[in-house]
């Protein structure tokens, strides 16, 4: 990576995280009484039946999905609750009702509230930085030195030289002086809190909070280190109206506390290892809602949003992402080839991951308002001439600063829109996704009559492909790439070279280095094999979504002698 910067804030103590979390009661408190409110606001009338349709699914979920970070008392908690309420029902609205259900409501809220939030240690957060620098580094130096012992010999390997960092990270630093920083990133993996942690701390900016799902907390060690390092637990399996209404007040009210804030807006892993297409609006909308709250207060201080795009040439989970993803989509048309991850996967991954000369892109992009707008050095939103103009004019009606729901969520379903945007603009195209999107476009483009699913069902036989058309493939992709990169539609890492076959190299090495059966290997012949199509699939999703596929000829690619050199592959395998 490149070098760490220094601390903006050197005592821990003011760092803004630090500080909500030293009265988290009452930080909890806030959260719980800000819930309570929002729901009887705008749902009064429905407030009984939202309250039996929680406990409902609640004790639902205690039986059919029980994970082992849940409280021990949960069941009993829920079927208090239920024999709670069986006592007010069919009374007919009376005085009782509203304040038994004014009194559930806040139990439910309330425990939902101390569930998400977390805590931060300043003791626990530097022990966590010196054990990823110190651990992480000396496996880079194990690997390095077993690996490539004659070419490294006495080289020392920094885990900074793993992570290529991109993008205004200066800007980013004065900006966080200046206000609230909100990093919202792509997600392809569990490993990403991790890595964004560390990647992060080294901006100098300090510990963020960030969101992390609760299913990462069945693990006590984990959950011991993450409850200690500022993260928010998101429980996925909580879809009534109450959670997420107490997981967007706590997102709203810790980012009006100016804690700098972190989290995946597309709500889980990309299944289908492509960048996201749709984002979530709950928690997004919660930075728009904060900013308006600002402006009510008579507050000047800006959020700024900063897209993040993360490029991993393989992703640990692939296989069972594109599979839970295919299974999604195709339903009776597809079977599951998913494997369970263990821990020794795991560790194989990262052993990999460092051992050969594999990089993590991460691209920052240019940050902006709640609005979408960008803004300058100095926190100035910008038009698209680049004249400064009045964020809190968004926000007026009729001279003053005004609450409109309904208008923010529109504004939120903009800012969508722009991240999406921007993720694109900002994806750093790796050798990997060059070569994988080439191979599977060249099998689709030669089995055309086949659906997606057929494709997936080729036989060993038909996944050839003749080394010279894959060449000529690359190079009329490569050149395309780079006519989208002078548009700045992407972006296209440094190994992407003039020459197509170190990128074919550095692609094949990437793809085939943690996969036992890879996504696309060499065969006898020196031909290209694809041994795993839904692998190929997953990966050469990372460039879908630039209609890149449309404006190259692939049928004019797959020739006759590409034919012949295919039924000549198969005389070894007979």
């Amino acid at each position: 990576m490149n070098q760490d910067y220094p601390y903006i804030l050197q005592d821990h103590a003011q760092w803004p995280i630090r500080k909500l979390y030293a009265k988290r009661e009452e930080f909890v408190a806030e959260v719980i009484e800000f819930t309570v409110q929002r729901i009887k606001e705008t749902r009064r009338d429905e407030l009984g039946e939202e309250i039996a349709l929680t406990i409902y699914k609640e004790r639902l979920r205690t039986r059919e999905e029980p994970w082992k970070v849940d409280p021990p008392n949960e069941i009993a908690f829920w079927n208090k609750l239920r024999s709670k309420l069986k006592k007010i029902l069919g009374k007919g609205g009376t005085q009782d009702e509203e304040a038994i259900n004014d009194e559930i409501l806040r139990t439910i809220v309330s425990r939902y509230a101390n569930e998400i939030a977390g805590g931060f240690s300043i003791k626990t957060h530097r022990f966590a930085r010196r054990f990823l620098t110190s651990g992480f580094g000396r496996l880079l130096n194990t690997a390095a030195n077993r690996n490539f012992k004659r070419i490294y010999s006495r080289r020392r390997h920094m885990l900074r030289e793993r992570f290529k960092r991109h993008g205004e990270t200066d800007m980013l630093r004065k900006l966080s002086t200046q206000g609230t920083l909100v990093v919202v990133p792509t997600h392809f993996s569990n490993l990403d809190s991790i890595m964004l942690g560390w990647a992060m701390d080294s901006l100098g900016i300090g510990q963020m909070s960030y969101g992390a799902g609760l299913n990462l907390f069945n693990n006590r060690i984990l959950s011991w280190f993450m409850n200690r390092l500022g993260a928010y637990k998101v429980d996925r399996r909580k879809k009534n109206g109450i959670y997420l209404e107490t997981l967007k007040a706590f997102s709203n009210l810790s980012i009006q506390h100016g804690t700098h804030t972190l989290f995946f807006p597309g709500g889980t892993r990309q299944r289908s290892g492509s960048l996201e297409k749709k984002l979530k609006l709950g928690l997004l909308g919660t930075v728009t809602e904060a900013q308006r709250t600002h402006f009510m207060n008579n507050k000047d201080e800006k959020i700024f949003i900063v897209p993040l795009v993360i490029g991993y040439n393989f992703v640990l989970e692939a296989r069972n992402l594109i599979s839970d993803y295919l299974k999604r989509t195709g339903k009776e048309l597809y079977l599951s080839n998913s494997q369970p991850l263990s821990f020794w996967k795991t560790m194989r991954f990262m052993w990999r991951l460092f051992s050969v000369s594999s990089e993590i892109q991460l691209s920052f992009g240019r940050p902006l308002d709640v609005m979408g707008n960008f803004v300058d050095e100095n926190g100035n939103s910008l038009d698209q001439k680049g004249n400064i103009i009045d964020l809190k004019g968004y926000f007026m009606t009729n001279g003053a600063v005004t609450a409109d729901l309904q208008r923010d969520q529109e504004y939120t379903r903009r800012l969508a829109d722009i991240l999406v945007d921007r993720y694109h603009k900002e994806n750093i195209v790796l050798t990997s996704h060059v070569v994988a999107f080439t191979a599977f476009n060249m099998l689709k483009a030669r089995n055309a009559q086949l659906d997606l699913y057929g494709l997936l069902r080729l036989p060993p036989e038909d996944r050839h492909i003749a080394a010279q058309q894959f060449q000529d493939a690359v190079a009329a992709v490569k050149a395309k790439l780079e006519e989208m990169a002078a548009k700045n539609t992407l972006k296209l890492s440094s190994n992407i070279t003039d020459d197509v076959k170190p990128i074919i190299n550095n692609g094949l090495q990437n793809l085939g280095v943690f996969h036992p059966k890879g996504p696309l290997t060499i065969d006898k012949e020196k031909n290209l094999f694809v041994p795993d199509i839904e692998l190929l699939f997953y990966y050469h999703n990372r460039l879908t979504g630039y209609d890149l596929e449309k404006t190259i000829n692939w049928t004019n690619l797959i020739d006759q002698d590409m034919q012949e050199s295919i039924l000549a592959d198969l005389h070894y395998g007979t």
